[in-house]
């Protein structure tokens, strides 16, 4: 079994060397952008940079490792660990300057998710987790928040590339709005999941999540005390991401639910 200890160091040093790379491209973010899936869904010149960093790092210190990147990297494993990584989780926010996006490494064995790094460099924020080690924010605990009425809950969401889905995901919220507090629409899932985990929001919910989407800030969500999974109970997944405090994942799942948010 690898060190968890060990992997964890290794994410979070490598974090933070994509971070700086992110920081100092910052000026000239929107010089070189293509699309994606669709017009909204962005890659820049930075995110193929940083993914080339975080990969070129990893192979060197542990070249049996496979990774899978949201940029096109797939290397099989032959180690039974593979690393999940997006190089900017919040392209948009990147491109605009806007705070709200991170460098996302996670590391699962053997098909388990067991190492997690958030590093948000403009809030100077790194979000850490280990399977059954807790969850931390720049090395101090973290949990969840206590909050146990829906009705005062603040609910982070976030929504998809395609127009006819987001029009979907708008008529979702007009139920959910009235039943919660407040609602946040931060641009990354990732940030949102580590705002479950430190407190910062009550609860997050999103459809069209990919794996490096959630993959370590699901971890550090779950760390903190949060339940993550999808709708009808099982692992959270692309067809649907719920992180909430276990007072209220049921509330709003069943509140999500009666809204249609499984076919938005």
């Amino acid at each position: 079994m690898p060190n968890l200890t060990q992997l964890l160091d290794l994410a979070v040093s490598i974090a933070a060397d994509a971070a700086e790379i992110l920081v100092e491209g910052l000026t000239r973010a929107r010089s070189s952008v293509d699309t994606k899936s669709s017009g909204t869904d962005m890659v820049t010149e930075m995110d193929r940079a940083a993914e080339a960093l975080i990969v070129e790092r990893i192979v060197q210190a542990r070249p049996h490792d496979g990774v899978l990147g949201e940029e096109g990297t797939d290397r099989p494993s032959r180690s039974g660990v593979r690393w999940v990584v997006d190089p900017i989780d919040g392209t948009t926010n990147y491109l605009y300057g806007h705070p709200g996006f991170a460098v996302s490494i996670a590391a699962e064995i053997d098909g388990v998710m067991s190492v997690g790094v958030v590093h948000d460099p403009l809030h100077q924020e790194v979000f850490t987790a280990t399977l059954d080690g807790g969850a931390f924010r720049n090395r101090e605990p973290i949990r969840v928040s206590a909050e146990t009425n829906l009705a005062h809950a603040l609910i982070a969401s976030g929504f998809a590339y395609d127009p006819d889905r987001r029009r979907r995901q708008a008529e979702v919220l007009a139920h959910v709005l009235p039943n919660v507090r407040d609602l946040r629409r931060m641009g990354a899932a990732s940030v949102d999941l580590c705002s479950v985990a430190c407190g910062r929001v009550d609860a997050y919910y999103e459809r069209g999540l990919q794996p490096w989407d959630h993959a370590a800030a699901g971890l550090i969500a779950a760390e903190a005390g949060a339940i993550v999974g999808n709708l009808d109970g099982g692992p959270a997944e692309f067809e649907f991401c719920l992180a909430a405090s276990p007072a209220l994942f049921e509330p709003l799942r069943e509140l999500l639910r009666f809204a249609g948010a499984a076919d938005a």
